[in-house]
């Protein structure tokens, strides 16, 4: 699977079965990089919160004719309705699951202010790679995840921020130990924020950069 980190919590996964967008804001629009060369086949909305769930970001991909399945928390998907003309809205509430092109996405639980924010797993059959969405360090959340992956995740890609209703740099750490995650990628931080990707103190973390396409092996 390849990744490319689209700032915020935005996050385009790619491998030769399927292309996935995760919560894509405005920077997704703004961008002249050639990150998207084709329409998604999926798009994942954990929470309502602009930096993950910005309309203008979205009129660029939903409502064309391209029918994109949309897998949308509650509160998401009732907003991204109007906007999915043609496409194929699908409701994730935490344990839903969902398989598209031989790739499964398994929603857990977020603990965020957005009351029904989700975090995903999405499972491509050869590694699991988990986005928490805006989360603080919960139980219910780390027993969601380790009952979906009982030997821990491959990837977790976590806040680190400490504001918004999500983990600091030290609790995403902690998060990421918990779940037994092989390697941890910290988001949410740089322009605006006050805290640097250095701080995340997890063994194995990855740092990515910006538009920049990694490939995860």
């Amino acid at each position: 699977m390849k990744v490319t980190w689209l700032g915020e919590s935005g996050l385009l996964f790619k491998n030769d079965k399927i292309t996935v967008l995760v919560d894509p804001c405005i920077t997704f629009c703004d961008s002249d990089k050639s990150f998207l060369n084709e329409t998604p086949d999926a798009v994942v909305l954990t929470h309502t919160h602009a930096h993950h769930f910005d309309p203008a970001a979205l009129k660029c991909i939903l409502g064309v004719g391209n029918n994109v399945t949309v897998l949308a928390s509650e509160g998401a998907y009732s907003m991204v309705l109007p906007l999915a003309k043609g496409d194929n809205p699908v409701l994730l509430s935490p344990h839903t699951v969902y398989s598209i092109n031989g790739v499964t996405f398994y929603s857990v639980k977020a603990e965020h202010t957005d009351r029904t924010a989700i975090g995903v797993i999405i499972d491509d059959g050869e590694k699991t790679y988990y986005v928490s969405g805006d989360t603080l360090y919960n139980f219910d959340v780390i027993d969601d995840v380790l009952d979906l992956a009982p030997d821990g995740v491959d990837y977790a890609f976590l806040p680190i921020n400490g504001t918004e209703g999500n983990m600091n740099a030290k609790d995403a750490a902690d998060f990421a130990y918990e779940i037994s995650a092989d390697r941890a990628i910290p988001l949410h931080f740089g322009k605006g924020y006050k805290v640097a990707p250095e701080e995340f103190d997890f063994e194995d973390a990855l740092i990515l950069s910006p538009f920049e396409e990694k490939s995860l092996s």
